[in-house]
């Protein structure tokens, strides 16, 4: 009798250390393209397609729980008008077949209020799905920065997404997601880049972020809109430093892509989607620890139940 109740005991341990929300920003797929080439398949498994039913594919976005999604407030411009689009998940090619894509329909969209214009700053779009993703190796959440987060100037991040190739020029053929790696730049840098033979004012905000070269050539483009900048983590995983929002045309000398600053709004996300999992920019974070606390004490209890 005491040889199955530890047993049960076992199980229930085992249940309590299972049953964790999906681990965030973790990639299956280990080799990658970069630069400005296609993806490996299944490289970054939380990039959507975002599309309408008559202008196909308008922005992308991000897998952050199951029934969310993270984008850019721009890429709905009437938030309450939603029965055109269409978010599809698992999706590698903008064209053609896809055997791991899922195709979800919105239940409800949620702006900042007082959002007008992205270059005033609050781009970021919450999206609730009508129906749940399914966790599969290509359809993953991405991790989300904490409140006092910081992505360091010149660290290298990843920016991916179906917008155009060059300014004016979409993607051909089966149209594969994109990729590029582009160092972060910072703020007051970049706000002197956008003073430069400037014909309009560009104001570089706090809940903004700058990623690119001063030189051009590597940057986010029409349809990247909504899009993530994601950065690796020392623990492996990739965080969502940025949102895909603005800049004056694409890959231009001393015009970088501005992003929306993702951990400027933790606090707004949190607030209305339960489950979000949060990094520190650098290292594990307090949460982090505290999981590898209660497994250890897990262990150990284990341990001492079945000898």
């Amino acid at each position: 009798m005491l040889y199955s109740s530890n047993w049960i005991v076992f199980l229930v341990l085992v249940g309590v250390w299972m049953g964790e929300a999906q681990e965030c920003g973790r990639t299956p797929m280990l080799n990658r393209i970069v630069g400005g080439y296609d993806a490996s398949q299944g490289a970054w498994p939380w990039q959507v397609d975002i599309q309408t039913e008559n202008d196909g594919h308008v922005c992308g976005g991000t897998i952050i729980t199951e029934k969310w999604v993270l984008s850019a407030a721009h890429c709905f411009p009437s938030p309450n008008d939603i029965s055109s689009y269409l978010i599809y998940a698992g999706r590698q090619q903008i064209k053609g077949w896809n055997p791991d894509m899922t195709s979800h329909r919105i239940l409800r969209i949620v702006v900042p209020l007082g959002y007008t214009d992205p270059q005033l700053g609050q781009d970021i779009a919450l999206v609730e799905l009508a129906t749940p993703v399914v966790w599969a190796d290509r359809i993953q959440p991405v991790c989300l920065p904490n409140a006092y987060a910081e992505f360091s100037a010149e660290m290298n991040c990843m920016i991916t997404g179906w917008g155009h190739i060059r300014e004016g020029v979409a993607l051909a053929g089966a149209g594969p997601l994109q990729e590029v790696q582009v160092p972060i730049i910072d703020s007051s840098m970049c706000q002197e880049m956008f003073l430069i033979k400037s014909t309009q004012n560009i104001d570089i905000r706090s809940d903004m972020m700058c990623a690119g070269f001063q030189e051009g050539g590597k940057d986010s483009c029409q349809g990247d809109s909504g899009g993530p900048l994601v950065c690796q983590i020392s623990d492996g995983s990739w965080v969502q430093a940025g949102i895909v929002s603005f800049s004056l045309g694409c890959a231009k000398e001393n015009r970088p892509g501005v992003y929306t600053k993702v951990s400027s709004f933790t606090n707004y996300i949190q607030s209305h989607v339960e489950g979000v999992q949060l990094k520190s920019a650098s290292s594990h974070n307090w949460i982090d620890h505290v999981k590898v606390l209660v497994r250890t004490v897990i262990l150990m209890v284990l341990v001492q139940l079945l000898r």
